[in-house]
């Protein structure tokens, strides 16, 4: 209730298969219990054979992807039976099993990590990361016949390993407690420096840290100057594909998040660099990437076709026996890929590079978000700033050169709203709210393997606009390009939003396209500025979105109607407008299931009739009055009633603050009506 509220992000768990429920629902699964599978499954991990207890680990990979079988198995002690396999002396078996807790992890969401927690999968699971990581040591010195095969072995291993603590650090802070005492960061460090090598594996490694690292001091304190070199090394990297691109914004994201080991001396340069970075990944269009690459790709497939066509006609039979003879000795681990998924999508080159460029850019965002909501000011720290926009300087002061004064929460915060104007993210962050390239949306829907890539696109329009919410309610109306610019704004997402008639029924939409207009057009009005949505639209958008299940989404769109009416309420001829909006948000306020929405619908009624002769005529007429008194008691006892049990401490303190408004509203309203009689 009130101002509007920025939003930080968590780094989502990532799910191996890009969305489980939606996997189980196309295969007709969601929602079976039938958990014969699964018991066999878990009877044939005890089984003698490595190769059937790879096979059983693999299986069990698959079938977790069905996320309503995630809590049975865990009640089988799945992860019980699964932990000691990840010592097993078959490295197959080490593989497919840590790609069955990855999977379980991701896709069994909290309760199901913690579970793993409980159930002490972090002890296996650490052993086998420093296991691999001495495994890599002793690779570099085998023979050279073995030594690709076995690092190869290894890598895989460690990569499945990092994705499963990764999920298990998202989702339980024991896990990052042991993450933190059991040396893990050096062990991960070490991974991330093969970079250059195995990007798959420094990814994974690059989103665990952007995890472990957010609001977690006592890890700040193991990092030596030799892993900030590492992570310096990475993010300076000079190939710019597109997975170098995510791993690089993953970095800086967890570079960021290193912020406090920075002295003040080099805080600038590199909030330039990563901001730097952040800036070249949302430059690049999307749609674009995605309607060249699929080209790409349709041309790379039609030209292995023809050359495999001819090789076949030249060679007949004997390339076909030859073949068929290399491939023996790789059909069980190829057999073991297809049930284990990758963190990039496994499938052909340029699906994966279209799939990192997405997942860089949502990544981006969600950082600028955190950027600008890390600090909180006090008005008392203004002082004079200066500020550096040549990223190169970074280089000249390495992050590893700790210690010193660090800069202030404001002259932070100042730094990040120039070095954003700097680089023109505000405009990049704009064009990503845009709906995705149709082109691009349609070459996807007709493709199976690219289909997930609509819903990443859509992603990224939502965390735009989210972006775009904090941008607007933090920086000062110059760094946004001024009066004109926010009025070209406001007709853009009144734009993006009737373009969609049905927008109300996609709720990440509507929750992030109102959260941007209600801070846009707060921000409009705390500077004087016009307004460009007419009475009819506004009352279109809110009759739309107080029908949403979303509780965000109805007080964005009670909150929109105050901060509107409220302004209304100051200028002539807007009688007719103010009784409508009155009447609707009366409705909402004793109506509404959600206390938290009828307190805004309040809020919202104390600021559009406060003031103005236009406002005191229409409560008058709609009998503002009386209805608040009739209401103001079963307000109360809703608060008494529900407010323990369905709210949070700051959501009661709020209630609290608007049930006393309430009465003092009535009192002021009393006194209108009094003087208006008389």
């Amino acid at each position: 209730m009130g101002k509007s509220r920025t939003k930080r992000f968590k780094r989502p768990q990532f799910s191996p298969t890009g969305d489980c429920q939606a996997e189980a629902a196309a295969d007709g699964t969601e929602g079976e219990e039938d958990d014969g599978p699964a018991a066999e499954l878990l009877e044939k991990l005890q089984h003698p054979s490595a190769e059937v207890r790879e096979c059983a680990c693999a299986g069990l990979a698959r079938l977790v992807q069905q996320r309503r079988l995630c809590p049975g198995l865990a009640r089988r002690d799945a992860v019980r039976m699964l932990g000691p396999l990840l010592l097993d002396p078959s490295l197959a078996v080490r593989e497919t099993a840590a790609g069955a807790l990855r999977n379980l992890s991701a896709c069994g969401g909290f309760e199901v990590c913690d579970d793993m927690v409980t159930k002490d999968v972090m002890t296996p699971l650490v052993a086998l990361l420093k296991e691999c990581s001495a495994g890599l040591n002793s690779n570099e010195m085998s023979p050279h016949e073995k030594k690709d095969e076995n690092r190869n072995s290894v890598e895989n291993i460690a990569n499945e390993a990092v994705n499963v603590l990764w999920n298990i650090c998202e989702c339980d802070s024991r896990a990052v407690s042991v993450f933190n005492k059991e040396g893990c960061l050096e062990i991960v460090l070490k991974y991330l420096s093969r970079f250059s090598t195995n990007v798959d594996l420094a990814i994974s490694v690059a989103y665990c840290l952007q995890t472990v690292t957010e609001d977690n001091p006592e890890l700040l304190k193991s990092f030596s100057a030799a892993g900030l070199r590492v992570l310096e090394s990475a993010m300076l990297s000079p190939v710019s594909s597109m997975e170098y691109l995510l791993l690089k914004t993953l970095v800086a994201g967890t570079v960021w998040n290193l912020k406090d080991l920075i002295p003040s001396k080099s805080q600038a340069e590199i909030i330039s660099a990563v901001l730097k970075i952040l800036a070249e990944v949302l430059e690049m269009d999307a749609g674009e990437t995605v309607v060249q690459m699929k080209e790409a790709e349709t041309q790379r497939l039609k030209t292995a076709a023809e050359t495999e066509e001819i090789l076949e006609n030249a060679n007949g039979d004997v390339l076909i026996e030859d073949d068929e003879m290399e491939e023996i000795p790789h059909k069980r681990k190829a057999r073991r890929k297809t049930f284990i998924s990758d963190l990039l999508p496994p499938t052909d080159k340029e699906l994966r590079q279209t799939t990192a460029l997405l997942s860089a850019q949502q990544t981006a965002l969600e950082i600028i978000v955190n950027m600008c909501c890390s600090e909180d000011p006090s008005d008392d720290e203004w002082e004079e700033l200066s500020s550096s926009d040549e990223s190169d300087a970074f280089m000249e002061t390495s992050l590893s050169e700790c210690g010193g004064q660090l800069l202030s929460p404001l002259c932070l915060s100042h730094e990040i709203h120039t070095t954003l104007t700097n680089y023109l993210i505000p405009k990049k962050i704009v064009e990503k709210t845009a709906f995705p390239n149709s082109t691009a949306v349609d070459i996807c829907s007709k493709n199976p393997a690219w289909k997930p890539l609509i819903r990443k696109m859509n992603t990224i329009q939502c965390r735009a606009l989210i972006c775009l919410q904090t941008l607007v309610s933090l920086l000062d109306v110059d760094h946004l390009g001024g009066a004109p610019a926010l009025q070209t704004l406001a007709q853009h997402l009144s734009q993006l939003l009737f373009s969609r008639p049905d927008f109300a029924k996609h709720t990440d939409f509507a929750e992030a396209i109102s959260s941007a207009l209600r801070a846009l057009l707060q921000t409009m009005a705390s500077k004087n500025i016009s307004q460009c949505m007419t009475p009819d639209q506004l009352m279109t958008l809110c009759k739309a979105g107080i029908y949403n299940s979303n509780t965000g989404v109805r007080v964005n769109v009670v909150s929109i109607l105050g901060i509107t009416g409220s302004v209304l309420a100051k200028e002539d001829g807007t009688f007719e407008t103010l009784k409508t909006i009155g009447c609707f948000l009366l409705e909402v306020a004793t109506k509404d299931c959600s206390l938290v929405v009828a307190g805004e619908a309040l809020d919202a009624l104390f600021d559009v009739f406060a003031d103005g002769k236009e406002a005191e005529k229409a409560s008058v007429q709609i009998k503002l009055l009386s209805a608040l008194k009739e209401f103001q008691p079963v307000f109360k006892m809703k608060i008494r009633k529900e407010g323990r049990s369905k709210y949070s401490q700051e959501q009661l303190c709020v209630l609290d603050n608007v049930k006393m408004n309430l009465r003092r509203f009535i009192t002021y309203q009393e006194t209108i009506e009094k003087r208006l009689s008389s």
